[in-house]
């Protein structure tokens, strides 16, 4: 096998710094688009009512403060956590759920389980 030319080596070393180089600067903007959404969610007003029943879909389940499972769902993209799901209930399913409390920044809210859609 033939040496590879000290030439060859530096284009492939540029190569690969501009390619970094990119993927750097994307996560940079990601996590500016990430702020700037996080921030928009802070200044407006919840598109739910503290004790009305929504229905919505469960996205995914998370442990949340309080360390029992919730279910995670979203309303016009307002995320609702939602207690007292039956393990029966997987993602996917589309529940209805009244709202008890929003957090302290009005950016989601907790919800308990009134069944399934």
């Amino acid at each position: 096998m033939a040496p590879v030319p000290p030439v060859l080596l530096a284009a492939a070393a540029i190569v690969v710094l501009l390619v970094l180089t990119v993927l750097w600067w994307r996560s940079r903007d990601d996590a500016s688009a990430s702020k700037r959404a996080h921030e928009a969610a802070q200044e407006r007003d919840p598109p739910v009512d503290i004790g009305e029943t929504y229905e919505f879909g469960v996205t995914e389940f998370s442990d949340h403060h309080s360390g029992e499972r919730v279910a995670v769902g979203k309303v016009e993209g307002f995320v609702v956590f939602t207690e007292d799901v039956p393990n029966t209930v997987e993602a996917g399913d589309v529940i209805r759920a009244k709202v008890m409390s929003f957090n302290r920044d009005n950016t989601s809210a907790d919800a308990t389980y009134e069944g399934r859609a």
